[in-house]
């Protein structure tokens, strides 16, 4: 380890920012929402006051002498003379001041490493001063998988630290105590802001750790939508659910792709189905997630696209909800967008399109199929889910009610997906065009006058048209 990273207490610290420049500024803006005394000294002359940070202090034009250091506890230092940087870093150095001389690691006390600030949580990526920008990049990465609610998370924690040092006074107890607080479901809940209910798990979590045998555990459901099948389209909120898990539940639609960013020991449960072969029924899939989660277990049910997308990810809400499991949905990409975006077609648009449904070929069974007469205007692209199958069915319905048989469809296979299949037709030709395809994998029909500009397997891509 050739750099130690420290956490500095900021509360009541001076920190001293000198220069005008770009290099200075980005110092001053690390410290402008922190709780220390922040002194700016600008030698170089100010900078256009449209750079200077809302809420920075009122600059000093000129260098800091003796009396402004004293106390100080990091001072910065980015000013175009050498010779004033090196002597206002002696005098700093000499009140026992840490000093950084920006790009200039050799002649630093400290380096500033790529911080994420989230509050009550900073995380530092540090090279030692040899490589800022790979260190840019790593933070930039970590800052992606990092939830935008950890702080919240932090705040709880501290609210709660001296209470529970009183009530649970065995280190490793209390060790075991935070392991369940920051990776069960107090975290999620805080992460969400739903403060009063984390706070409510958290005293739930603690009156257990004081008397272990009283309580049962309390696991946690995530309903998370998997998307279309590309890693690459989850969430980061839905990537964190997957990495956080105990136990995933997950359809046939997931991807083994998306299947590989979970924790590598989570528990997977398939319950896939699929056209006529309904494999787990729904009323089962509830019931294991409610025992899982009743197990103390962090569940994810997974499913593809978006639950709340014809994924009857409604139900089990409510299945959890009246079982008074705590539950989080995570949204997906539905597949209707991903199809439409893989393909280059609008979903709407100003010339074709003025609306789009989403709506299923395959209602409940003895459940009211959708009202095609309603959906047979012009300038309107429906996204037919779970169509293939009543294609011939939906397609004599829609010119039953008036829909012109020449009006475009695009039938889309595996949308996203290495393996996507894309064909073009008519409308008063639906049914011929599904039964010649020969489908074996999930297929989205597109109906409506946008169809024409997806790009079909027999056609070249926009790229090599321009070419």
């Amino acid at each position: 380890m050739r750099v130690f990273l420290a956490s500095i207490p900021l509360d009541g610290a001076r920190v001293v920012v000198v220069g005008s420049g770009e290099p200075a500024l980005a110092k001053l803006r690390l410290f402008l929402d922190s709780p220390a005394e922040l002194l700016w000294f600008a030698p170089d002359g100010l900078p256009s006051p449209l750079e200077i940070p809302a809420g920075a202090p009122t600059p000093v034009t000129r260098r800091p002498d003796f009396a402004d250091l004293i106390d100080a506890r990091l001072v910065f230092i980015a000013v175009n003379d050498i010779a004033t940087a090196h002597a206002v870093a002696k005098t700093a150095r000499a009140l026992g001041a840490q000093v950084n001389i920006v790009d200039q690691p050799d002649s630093s006390d400290f380096h500033t490493p790529a911080l994420i600030d989230r509050d009550e949580v900073v995380v530092a990526v540090a090279t030692g001063g040899s490589a800022p920008i790979l260190a840019r990049d790593l933070r930039s990465r970590i800052e992606g998988v990092l939830p935008q609610g950890v702080a919240s998370v932090a705040r709880l924690a501290g609210e709660l630290r001296r209470t529970v040092k009183e009530s649970v006074p065995d280190f490793m107890a209390r060790r075991r105590f935070w392991e369940k607080a920051f990776r069960g479901p107090a975290a999620d809940l805080a992460a969400e802001g739903r403060m009063a209910e984390a706070r409510r798990e958290m005293v739930r979590l603690l009156n257990a750790a004081a008397a272990p045998h009283e309580m049962p555990p309390q696991g946690l459901v995530h309903i998370v939508g998997a998307g279309p099948g590309d890693p690459e389209l989850l969430t980061l909120k839905a990537l964190r659910a997957l990495q956080d898990a105990d136990v995933i539940i997950h359809d046939r639609l997931v991807s083994p792709e998306i299947l590989d960013r979970a924790r590598r020991d989570a528990r997977r449960i398939y319950v896939g189905k699929s056209r006529g072969d309904h494999s787990v029924p729904q009323d089962e899939i509830e019931r294991l997630m409610i025992e899982e989660a009743r197990a103390g277990h962090r569940v994810v049910r997974l499913k593809g696209g978006d639950p709340f997308v014809f994924g009857r990810g409604g139900e089990e809400l409510e299945a959890m909800r009246a079982a008074g499991i705590e539950t989080i949905v995570v949204p997906g990409v539905t597949a209707a967008l991903a199809c439409a975006a893989s393909t280059g077609l609008p979903l709407t648009h100003r010339d074709h399109a003025q609306a789009v449904t989403f709506v299923t070929g395959q209602p409940k069974p003895g459940g009211v199929d959708a009202d095609w007469s309603r959906l047979a205007a012009p300038n309107h692209t429906l996204a037919v889910y779970m169509g293939a199958g009543q294609a011939e069915r939906i397609a004599a319905d829609l010119l039953a009610a008036g829909r012109d048989g020449a009006t475009p469809v695009a039938v889309i296979e595996n949308g996203s997906r290495p393996d996507q299949r894309v064909v073009k037709g008519r409308l008063d030709r639906l049914g011929a065009l599904i039964a010649r395809l020969d489908l074996t994998g999930p297929a989205l029909l597109f109906i409506g006058e946008t169809a024409a500009l997806a790009v079909s397997d027999d056609q070249p891509a926009l790229s090599e048209v321009a070419a």
